[in-house]
């Protein structure tokens, strides 16, 4: 069994619409997802904020290059770009941490590298995750880690500035709800 923990996101267009695609793209193989969530952009590009969601997608027989390569298939499919490093874009889809037969893949793949190596540092990735599921880990150089740790260890502001929104036609899915 493989599972992913997946990152999306978009601040150009009909975000919502962008998000949803992603999420129907998967279809049964979401086992849970977030609610989506206003987050300011990270980097140093100014633009708008975002709308960010993390799904937890399951199958039976994925690779870790199969989920990014369906996250690149959702992205064209939304007519995403790469012209510019933390630009605006109209869908970011992110692997974030891949588990398959229930052991972490940890890979320093530069094309995918697990888990993310910045993961742990993004509120906007582990606020969400944690909405999906309350009790996700995340594996990190100091070894696993509960992601309610590593959420509550960035600063203040950085947490507050991801702010749930509900979304009208978006369910929100918890681990263990289905």
């Amino acid at each position: 069994m493989s599972r992913a923990v997946l990152s999306i996101g978009a601040n150009m267009g009909d975000t919502v619409a962008a998000l949803q695609a992603v999420r129907d793209h998967f279809g049964e193989r979401v086992v849970a997802a977030s609610a989506i969530h206003a987050t300011p952009p990270w980097g140093p590009v100014a633009q708008d904020d975002f709308d960010n969601a993390v799904l937890v997608v399951e199958s039976a027989d994925a690779t870790p290059r199969d989920w990014l390569e369906e996250g690149f298939a959702c992205e064209r499919a939304a007519d995403r770009t790469r012209e510019l490093r933390w630009g605006p874009r109209t869908l970011d889809v992110d692997v974030v941490s891949v588990t398959v037969d229930g052991s972490v893949v940890v890979d320093d793949d530069p094309d995918l590298t697990l888990p993310h190596p910045r993961a742990h540092l993004r509120a906007f990735v582990l606020i969400p995750w944690l909405d999906a599921d309350p009790r996700a880990t995340l594996w990190t150089e100091a070894g696993e880690r509960a992601v309610a740790d590593l959420a509550a260890a960035l600063p203040a502001d950085e947490r507050a500035g991801v702010r749930r929104r509900d979304v009208e036609g978006w369910t929100v899915v918890r681990e263990g709800d289905r």
